[in-house]
């Protein structure tokens, strides 16, 4: 079994101590929250979704199809408790869809 030493991270560690020292921890959060999207959508509405970005605390998810847009505003809550209850509910208090 290998051991490893002391300085030695794995790539996630690493890459969230970098967007930690450069202030992007949101941008790679945003990556995360859309990862989950793609797992838990089907693949043509993930399609539909264009950006997933936050900021204070507010999720901001733009979605092309109206369809889409509508159904994420009807669930808006839903979705919010969802990423919440994935990601820390200290992380976000809001959930915009343009």
């Amino acid at each position: 079994m290998k051991r490893n030493k002391k300085r030695e991270f794995q790539s996630s560690e690493l890459v969230k101590s970098f967007a930690r020292i450069y202030g992007f921890e949101d941008k790679l959060l945003a990556f995360e929250i859309k990862d989950f999207l793609a797992e838990y959508l089907d693949e043509s509405l993930f399609n539909e979704i264009e950006s997933v970005n936050i900021e204070d605390k507010t999720i901001f998810i733009k979605i092309n199809s109206p369809l889409l847009k509508n159904d994420f505003k009807m669930r808006r809550s839903f979705y919010l408790k969802k990423f919440q209850d994935k990601f820390g509910e200290e992380k976000f208090t809001d959930l915009q869809v343009l």
